[in-house]
């Protein structure tokens, strides 16, 4: 065996590789202080490298704040440990039945290391909220926006063209064959505040001349003020841009401001191109799916004489895609709904009116890969152990028989 085989084969890059993990988790865990879960997870456990920085609000920040400890990300680790894992069993592991415990732990370690690799890679969260009585066919992720153009001059359905966020902050000019115009993005704004100049005429008015805040095709006093990408839980950023439409024929159709902020409490900014009218709009990034869910009953049960919450549950309706319902269900803390792929987990509710559910929408493909990791680990520790039980009572046997 080379020299090679025996680095990724060794026990010694195994107890490496594992302290490194902690190592991992222990930085991970100080920054998610600052930054939130959600930044954490990408930064340090999906990532191949990451540098933990000295926080400045820590203790003598101004002479400590240079420092900057290198160290692999969750991706690099995982695939580590996996190739680890598997040559070790091929060049050094053989199975039989005195090592058919080792085997399954081992299956199980591996399994359970490709199933969170997919999960970071497949899975997809969004959110769905339902008010008692209405229904809902999509749900939004509140992390990713989308520009919309809609065109409702069909009865029956909206047709909708969407150009995702991560288009948009490359800016430049889109075209596509179902748009009668094409979109130039002029400015983009991850997170931003939209206000009138007010106390502050010094600062040049944003070009836009059609839409909201637009005064007979003229220029308004509108600023938007780019502001640092918020990241933690309670935080939802305005995602705003300023975007110039032109006719297939080369006629300029106004510069147009758009933003996630600008939702249903304000008028829909329309453009009418020939006999079409088009909607356009920012909003949080939506998923269709094939069946919805109507709300019957929310409760929210607080503790006796508090605020507290104690208890939400969401009495709701699977429908198809024809309306009718298939059955109904209960979802409540850690008791979820499975259905057509998605996991529905009660998650909040708002708070103004308590009769709007939050449902955290899960599409996991790799959801039942960690219970089989668990039960093929427990099954082998399970075997090894007996075994060990089984060959230390028979020689305690032998050793207490008479001569």
């Amino acid at each position: 065996m080379n020299i090679f085989l025996k680095i990724i084969t060794s026990l010694r890059l195994t107890v490496i590789l594992l302290s490194l993990g902690m190592m991992l988790v222990f930085f991970g865990t100080l920054d998610q202080v600052n930054t939130g879960i959600w930044v954490t997870q990408k930064r340090y456990f999906e990532s191949l490298f990451v540098f933990w920085s000295y926080p400045a609000e820590w203790a003598a920040s101004d002479t400590l704040g240079f420092i900057r400890i290198p160290m692999p990300g969750g991706y690099l680790l995982g695939i580590a440990l996996i190739i680890n894992l598997v040559a070790a069993h091929v060049y050094r592991f053989k199975l039989t039945w005195k090592k058919s415990g080792i085997f399954l732990v081992h299956i199980g370690l591996i399994l359970l290391l490709v199933s969170e690799l997919l999960t970071d890679v497949l899975s997809r969260e969004s959110q769905m909220s339902i008010t008692e009585g209405g229904k809902t066919y999509y749900s939004e992720a509140f992390r990713d926006n989308e520009l919309v153009f809609i065109n409702r001059g069909n009865p029956d359905y909206d047709d909708v063209v969407s150009i995702p966020q991560s288009i948009l902050s490359k800016k430049g000019t889109i075209e596509y064959e179902s748009l009668p115009f094409s979109v130039r993005i002029d400015q983009f704004y991850p997170n931003s505040v939209i206000s009138r100049r007010g106390n502050q005429p010094t600062m040049p008015p944003t070009p836009v001349t059609h839409g909201l805040g637009a005064h007979k095709n003229r220029p308004t006093d509108l600023m938007v003020n780019e502001q640092p990408v918020r990241y933690d839980d309670q935080s939802v950023n305005t995602v705003s841009a300023i975007i110039t439409l032109t006719g297939t024929d080369g006629t300029n159709l106004g510069t147009w401001l758009v933003s996630n902020l600008l939702d249903d409490r304000f008028p829909r900014q329309t453009l009418q191109v020939g006999e079409e009218n088009w909607d356009l709009a920012i909003r949080f990034r939506r998923y269709y799916h094939d069946f919805g869910l109507a709300l019957h009953d929310f409760r929210f049960d607080r503790y006796p004489g508090t605020e507290i919450p104690k208890n939400f549950s969401s009495e709701v309706s699977i429908l198809d895609d024809t309306g009718s319902t298939n059955q109904r269900a209960l979802i409540y803390m850690n008791h979820p709904l499975r259905y057509g792929g998605l996991t529905f987990f009660q998650a909040s509710y708002d708070p103004e009116t308590e009769e709007t559910t939050i449902l955290q929408v899960v599409r996991n493909p790799g959801w039942l890969l960690p219970y089989i990791s668990v039960l093929l680990m427990g099954a082998g520790m399970t075997v090894q152990f007996s075994m060990h039980l089984g060959r230390f009572a028979s020689r305690r046997k032998r050793e207490e028989a008479p001569a």
